[in-house]
């Protein structure tokens, strides 16, 4: 079975840091992309960040670029995004995500997490 598995969420003051995290099990880790998706109240879900696990490749929202960082640990099959200097509007539900290609947009992933909510206050 599938399974991804978002932590790290909670609530934070404007200009702090936050670190998520997602594991992965029930697929072949290594040849997957796994990407980092948010949900504001009221909008449609996004992408931030993916990583390809099998060579390294990363994309980032343009908007995100120099905030958030993703990184991952094939070993223990897990996905991390680091988000720094947070703003209001980065409050949203922030989900990981699986593909089998380098993809990063919410109709091309294959299997999704519950979401971990961040929460960011003024």
């Amino acid at each position: 079975e599938v399974q991804l598995v978002e932590s790290g969420g909670g609530l934070v003051q404007a200009g702090g840091s936050l670190n998520l995290s997602c594991a992965a099990s029930g697929f072949t880790f290594d040849v997957s992309t796994i990407g980092w998706f948010r949900q504001a109240p009221g909008k449609e879900r996004e992408g931030i960040s993916c990583l390809s696990n099998s060579d390294g490749r990363t994309y980032y929202a343009d908007s995100l670029k120099g905030r958030f960082t993703v990184s991952s640990d094939n070993a223990k099959k897990m996905v991390y995004l680091q988000m720094h200097s947070l703003k209001p509007e980065d409050t949203a539900v922030y989900y990981c995500a699986a593909a089998f290609r380098f993809r990063c947009y919410v109709s091309g992933m294959e299997y999704w997490g519950k979401g971990t909510l961040v929460t960011v206050s003024s």
